[in-house]
């Protein structure tokens, strides 16, 4: 009958004779036991130890002892820098001059070889070998000088483009850091795939190639063109129920495209009317890599028309630069205007209105980072944008409300704001997966205006609640989404947004919105289907079948 434990050893680690350690350890055979003698004896040369002697004792009862002497620790005479140029010696950072008297371990010696290889392979030597040479030992030390050989200087010629993408090769090349004429670096070619799942018009359909001829290094990239780019719009004619014998004209119109002329160029139009008196619009647009360098300059203007109550603007011109394949990160300057609409309301007002005329120039940074494994679909991973900025606000006096309403305000005055947003996602297995995530903002003046404050609510926000339902300072929500997918971009969703919304301009400082529901994500041929039916609750609306929201739209995609 077999034995759980055949042989017990024990190690004693002795040093000139005398006791350092003592340890023990049970085994089911013999076999077992020898292999994990030679395993202690292999670490110790690896931490200098090279001759150990050692003597194993067989007890009755399946007692062994083994009684290990380690002898002295062999260490570093000398360790010379060899024919390492000096470029190589600065980014190495390594001190040559405290090797004498250092105890030689495996190890440190194998991390400086491998450093020495890194920067050789990302700095355009993708065939550097290196060595100890001149090795002598002595009594009780080692000493030896480092033998490299670069190989040749190999630098990255045009990249080529295997798919049917019609990206502009140049284009990616800066965008992936593999530019012609640059000296080749495999931690740029390794990045390759990485960098492509952050592209949001191109689809990776194979694995990167990489060749080398005449001293030049090609990327081959198998690479597609996606349906990125998206046209939907709705118009409606409804009879004016205000100004009779006439009609009015209401819709939504959305124009989003991407890569323009394979360069990178992005532009953006969207136009919503749903009444007579309110209506949004938003363009954008943005050009890469601008006069030829790494630099991104884009511009967008919004403009909202909230009923015959305010008119807001805003005008942000904005400067970014690709800090590494995952992480952006952007300048901008900001110039918002608000004005208000219905000024008789307030002729005869004993207090300043809530909603006032003011200019806000602010700027600030947006810094993002995306590490999923599908930059516009994702499965898996994290990404998040936190965007802060200040600036000084002014408030105008308007002819329309008595001026000495004014004179209790201070009407120039400091204003900034934080926003950021993250958002988890997780894939247990095929089917099942789980987004999860947090949005939190923050703005703060002496002086807050209904019209400048952050607005939420929405598909995109917190569902269950009219688009723009909030108007807030201070919030924080999260967003819960467990997922079943049923093809790479449908499934089917259950959520449920918890939040905390303060405005202490309004009459209600703060509201707890909590909303749930389920909806559809399917994706055709033409594009993506979204439903979702949701039930949202706050201080300002019960919850109810009555109050409850369908958020539907299809976005075309060519």
């Amino acid at each position: 009958m077999a034995q759980d434990t055949a042989y017990m050893l024990t190690i004693n680690l002795l040093c000139e004779g005398e006791e350092v350690k003592q340890m023990s350890r049970s085994f089911t055979d013999s076999l077992q036991m020898l292999s994990f003698k030679e395993g202690i004896v292999d670490s110790l040369q690896q931490e200098g130890y090279f001759y150990p002697e050692f003597e194993i004792d067989l007890e009755e009862g399946g007692e062994v002892q083994l009684s290990l002497e380690l002898g002295d620790q062999t260490r570093w005479l000398a360790l010379g820098k060899g024919n390492l140029e000096p470029w190589l010696l600065t980014k190495l950072n390594f001190p040559f001059h405290l090797a004498e008297g250092r105890p030689f371990r495996f190890k440190e010696w194998q991390k400086l070889m491998l450093d020495v290889l890194e920067i050789g392979q990302n700095n355009g030597y993708p065939f550097i070998a290196v060595k100890l040479d001149s090795i002598e030992q002595g009594e009780n030390g080692i000493s030896a000088i480092i033998d490299m050989d670069k190989g040749p200087f190999i630098s990255f010629d045009t990249l080529k483009i295997t798919g049917n993408s019609k990206t502009k090769p140049i284009y990616l090349a800066k965008k992936l850091g593999i530019i012609p004429g640059e000296p080749f670096s495999q931690k740029k070619v390794e990045d390759v795939t990485k960098a492509l799942n952050n592209i949001p018009y191109i689809s990776v359909v194979g694995n990167s190639e990489l060749s080398f001829q005449n001293e030049q290094a090609t990327v081959y990239l198998p690479v597609n063109d996606r349906k990125v780019n998206t046209l939907d719009g709705i118009i409606g004619l409804l009879p004016n129920e205000i100004e009779a014998n006439k009609w009015l004209v209401t819709g939504q119109f959305d124009l989003q495209l991407y890569n323009v002329g394979g360069r990178g160029r992005d532009y953006l139009l969207n136009w919503q009317r749903l009444s007579q008196y309110s209506q949004n619009l938003k363009v954008e647009a943005k050009e890469p890599f601008v006069l030829g360098t790494n630099l991104d300059l884009s511009a967008s203007f919004n403009l909202l028309k909230e009923d015959t109550t305010f008119l807001n603007r805003d005008f942000t011109l904005n400067i970014g630069y690709q800090i590494s394949t995952t992480v952006y990160l952007s300048f901008f300057g900001k110039r918002q205007a608000g004005d208000l609409l219905a000024v008789s309301a307030y002729e005869n007002a004993s207090k300043l209105p809530e909603i006032a005329d003011f200019r806000y120039n602010s700027y600030g940074a947006t810094f993002a980072i995306h590490r999923v494994d599908d930059i516009i679909m994702p499965k898996q991973g994290w990404q998040a944008t936190s965007t802060f900025g200040i600036g000084n606000k002014r408030i105008l006096e308007n002819t329309g409300i008595p001026p000495e309403l004014y004179q209790e305000i201070e009407k120039t005055s400091l204003q900034y704001y934080f926003q950021t947003n993250a958002a988890f996602y997780y894939r247990w297995r095929q089917n099942l997966g789980l987004k999860l995530g947090v949005n939190a903002g923050d703005m703060d003046n002496s002086n807050l205006l209904l019209n400048d404050l952050f607005r939420l609510g929405g598909l995109q926000s917190i569902r269950g609640f009219n688009e723009n339902y909030f108007y807030t300072n201070r919030y924080i929500y999260i967003n819960v989404e467990p997922r079943f997918y049923f093809g790479t971009y449908s499934y089917f969703l259950l959520f449920t947004d918890l939040g905390s919304v303060e405005n202490k301009v309004g009459t209600a400082l703060q509201e707890w919105p909590i909303s749930f529901g389920g909806g559809l994500n399917l994706e055709t041929s033409g594009g993506i289907f979204k439903f979702v039916y949701a039930m949202g609750q706050a201080g300002s609306q019960p919850l109810g079948f009555n109050y409850s929201r369908i958020h539907f739209g299809f976005t075309g995609r060519f």
